[in-house]
């Protein structure tokens, strides 16, 4: 999987996901975003729907992440994903409220705002690349909104 830039950056040398981790916005300004999607088979998407949260995560995103080995992907997220960090194996539980009408939990993680369910594993992910990579990174954050603490956390 390689990335390039929604401005155009990359687009004559797409960008592993790691080299892009770590930059925040590419170098024109634009986004990173997959030279192209992966597709999933019909067969394939039966196979992730009885699947609990870490190995789903672990299944989508190794379709996005293939520079890091699977079984340091694996690690990281089964360190991410806990019942001591979320409350819960289920990670997102799901109450039914009728058949039908369903309520995904996202607020379970430590900031008890649902940016912990993606902030958690990017935080991970930073440190993994920046050990292995013998770096270090500041992180300089600001908000101003209720949810901005769990970013920061």
């Amino acid at each position: 999987m390689r990335y390039v830039s929604t401005r155009g950056a990359f687009a004559d040398s797409p960008q592993p996901f790691c080299a892009i981790l770590l930059e925040g916005l590419a170098p024109d300004g634009g986004l990173a975003v997959p030279q192209a999607y992966p597709r999933f088979t019909a067969a394939e998407l039966e196979a992730l729907r009885p699947m609990g949260y870490r190995d789903l995560a672990f299944a989508i995103l190794s379709r996005f992440i293939d520079d890091i080995p699977p079984a340091d992907l694996r690690r990281i997220v089964d360190a991410t994903y806990t019942r001591d960090v979320f409350g819960s194996d289920a990670i997102t539980p799901l109450s039914t409220l009728e058949p039908g009408l369903h309520l995904l939990h996202v607020s379970n993680g430590p900031t008890l705002a649902f940016k912990d369910i993606a902030l958690q594993l990017l935080g991970n992910l930073f440190e993994y690349v920046l050990a292995r990579d013998g770096r270090t990174i500041n992180i300089l954050g600001a908000t101003s909104g209720d949810t901005g603490s769990s970013a920061e956390y």
